[in-house]
């Protein structure tokens, strides 16, 4: 015989503490399954057009036979030591680059001295450097990309004194930036007073133990 068995629910702010400890962890491990990282790519990608930089893209198959072309940017994070972020893509000189940065982003330090950084490598080789960057190997960090910087000449000149190592260098260190924006926004995102707001503004509820319902 059908029974009809009453469970009194709660919303966040009205669980004790222990049990808002065990919802916020339900939502950190099951309920934040979004492309939470698409501001950040978004962003990294505006600025590697700033520099110069184009993100290849790759193919992805959706649900329904559909696809889209997404950025070939990786990341793995954020708790091993072999994690981080790389890119593939192409780098060439951009005039105003590291003018256009600072006023992009004029308090990041970091990416100033990036885009300074290749522009004086493009300076002292007549702007013709150019860079291949692709990723190699099962993990993803700075390390993991492949940097062959040429120069572009109708005399197939070589490129003069240590550019080549400077660039690969600083490209890297953009993966590094990145990486470390990554970490920031997920910190941000799976803080208890972001998730508390996310649980309360979705209106999710919960039993007495803090255990999700529905």
């Amino acid at each position: 015989m059908p029974q009809v068995i009453a469970t009194t629910v709660y919303r966040l702010d009205e669980l004790p503490e222990g049990a808002k400890y065990r919802a916020r962890a339900w939502y950190r491990e099951g309920g934040f399954d979004h492309d939470w990282y698409d501001t950040v790519f978004e962003d990294f990608q505006r600025i590697a057009d700033i520099l110069g930089i184009r993100i290849k893209t790759r193919v992805s198959r959706l649900v329904g036979g559909r696809t889209r072309e997404d950025p070939c940017i990786w990341f793995s994070g954020f708790w091993s030591q072999g994690d981080g972020a790389c890119w593939e893509g192409t780098y060439s000189y951009r005039k105003s680059a590291a003018a256009d940065l600072r006023a992009y982003a004029p308090q990041d330090p970091t990416l100033h001295r990036i885009a300074e950084t290749l522009q004086a490598a493009q300076r002292r080789n007549f702007y013709q450097l150019r860079a291949e960057v692709s990723h190699r190997g099962s993990y993803y960090h700075a390390f993991t990309m492949a940097v062959s910087v040429t120069r572009e000449s109708s005399a197939a000149a070589e490129v003069i004194g240590d550019a080549e190592a400077v660039v690969a260098e600083a490209l890297r260190d953009l993966a590094n930036w990145l990486y470390r924006h990554l970490e920031q926004e997920y910190d941000h995102l799976t803080s208890d007073e972001a998730v508390d707001e996310t649980l309360m503004v979705n209106g999710y509820t919960f039993t007495e133990e803090g255990r999700r319902f529905g």
